[in-house]
């Protein structure tokens, strides 16, 4: 055999090695004894620093935990920024991914979902005496929303009446409303209550939220496709730690009673709703 044959020989049995290595990500994971799990590096309270500790604690950090846990492995955490999660599961420096990732169409065509762990509700805040009690009084009204933001697209179509400017990023577009500038704002449940907790210990300001959600946003761990091995590993976890009461005793502490936002959780772990 020529050289060159050996070498295009060569190639293509590496090529088919790494393949198979890869065909099996729940395989490679316990062998190696680790998952190594990404989640956002500075996204209160799914991920972030502790400011005792330093140590990245919070909602998305305990899923991780709890998929190492359920494996039998250890867990070696990935904080991402959030440009860089998908890219990082795709060239395999992370094996899944548990950092607020809401279902999206064009994600989906990338990665595969697991069943949701958590639904995070797009919701209007609105100032304490306004006259607004429900998103139909929206019609005609001035709504903010930060720039290509999933609350900004959602807004375009759900409240279609609405009069939607957006700005340049979420504080920015907070202080429009505080300013009178807008009648409500867009956005995750989760950071409209930051701001309102925030500027009434500040400031005195009172803000409320309107009950019903514009929209429901699903996450799911993320990981590469073609992962059935993984993926039903993944969901099987997942509903232990929620049948434990793990899931509900972290979603307490995290975002509810226990948490200064005091939501409670209406959803169940269950395969996600894509219509």
């Amino acid at each position: 055999m020529s050289q060159r044959k050996l070498a295009v020989l060569t190639i293509i049995l590496t090529a088919a090695a790494i393949g198979c290595a890869r065909a099996d990500e729940l395989a490679d994971i316990k062998a190696r004894g680790t998952l190594v799990c990404g989640t956002q590096n500075a996204s209160e309270p799914y991920a972030f620093p502790d400011p005792a500790t330093r140590q990245i604690v919070g909602f998305d950090v305990d899923v991780c935990h709890a998929l190492a846990q359920g494996l039998g492995v250890k867990l070696e955490h990935r904080t991402l920024s959030t440009d860089a999660r998908i890219p990082e599961l795709k060239t395999h420096r992370v094996d899944v991914l548990a950092a607020a990732m809401a279902w999206l169409p064009a994600r989906a065509e990338q990665v595969d979902y697991s069943n949701q762990y958590y639904v995070a509700p797009i919701r209007v805040l609105v100032r304490a005496d306004s006259p607004i009690q429900s998103l139909d009084q929206l019609s005609g009204k001035k709504i903010a929303a930060s720039e290509g933001s999933s609350s900004a697209a959602v807004s375009i179509t759900r409240l279609p009446n609405s009069n939607l400017l957006t700005f340049h990023d979420i504080p920015s577009a907070f202080l429009a409303l505080s300013q009178g500038k807008v009648d409500g704002l867009v956005a995750g449940q989760n950071i409209l209550a930051r701001f309102a907790i925030e500027a009434a210990r500040q400031h005195g300001q009172q803000y409320r939220l309107l009950a019903a959600p514009v929209y429901e946003e699903h996450w799911g761990v993320v990981m590469n496709k073609n992962e059935p091995a993984l993926m039903a590993a993944v969901n099987k976890i997942l509903g232990n730690y929620d049948k434990s009461d793990g899931l509900q005793k972290s979603f307490d502490k995290w975002l509810g009673a226990d948490s200064p936002y005091k939501f409670t959780r209406d959803y169940k772990v269950e395969p996600i709703k894509t219509q």
